[in-house]
């Protein structure tokens, strides 16, 4: 379903992404781990045509994406869930999980959108009494409930999650790594996934990337993981100090 090849990014002297190679079949979660500026969100951005990559192929379901000519329908194939939930203050819950839904070549009337926030509010555990607040009236974790209902408002072929249990505690990030795996194999979608949470790891993915300094060093099933002899992949499921991995000491 994606597939990047050869990818490489630099933003001036400083190379993000130095040959990337990653498949995500149809209907797979992928999760995407490595350490913070690794390029793990900008290999996301560059897929979604967010940021040109400088070489190298990027396919969305056998199409170039640097060919696709309708960009609003592309997009409208893919559902995104934000780190920190990113809802707008100003919009009532509703319009925020209806928002692509109220706009561009999604759009439904008023009253259709408002039934398919309150439903897709529903698959997320979250009653219809919560559609008129405003996200300042929810917990974190409600937040990013709201924030999952909207990414999966418009049934995407594609789900991107940038962290989704980021700032949570280990009881709501348990009923979010729950849902998500739910949703995903409940929709049939391709997932790929972006967290420093092994845990969440453990939970939701069928396959797993290591990446470090803009390569993949390490990509195989979950179930391999542990057992898995490479030395980056090791020392960042571990948390050990000392490694192939630069810390700052």
């Amino acid at each position: 379903m994606i597939s990047l090849q050869d990818v490489h990014k630099a933003f001036g002297a400083k190379e993000i992404l130095r040959g990337l190679d990653l498949d995500v079949a149809k209907g797979e979660s992928c999760v995407i781990i490595g350490g913070s500026g690794s390029g793990k969100s900008v290999a996301l951005k560059c897929v979604l045509g967010l940021i040109t990559p400088d070489r190298g192929t990027i396919m969305v379901d056998g199409e170039d994406i640097t060919k696709t000519g309708d960009r609003d329908a592309f997009l409208a194939r893919f559902g995104m869930l934000f780190q920190g939930a990113a809802l707008f203050d100003s919009l009532p819950v509703w319009q925020n999980v209806a928002f692509r839904l109220l706009r561009g070549s999604l759009k439904r009337p008023r009253a259709e959108a408002k039934e398919i926030a309150i439903e897709k509010l529903r698959r997320v555990g979250m009653g219809p009494d919560v559609a008129d607040l405003f996200p300042a009236e929810l917990s974190g974790g409600m937040q990013k409930r709201v924030g999952l209902a909207r990414a999966i408002a418009a049934d995407p072929e594609i789900i991107f999650f940038d962290e989704p249990t980021s700032g949570l505690d280990p009881i709501m990030a348990g009923v979010i790594n729950e849902l998500i795996r739910e949703i995903v194999v409940e929709m049939g979608a391709t997932a790929v996934t972006i967290t420093h949470d092994m845990t969440s790891v453990r939970a939701i993915a069928d396959k797993v990337a290591m990446l470090h300094r803009g390569k993949i060093r390490w990509h195989g099933p979950v179930a391999d993981m542990d057992r898995a002899d490479d030395p980056y992949l090791r020392q960042f499921i571990t948390g050990s100090p000392n490694g192939p991995i630069e810390t700052l000491r």
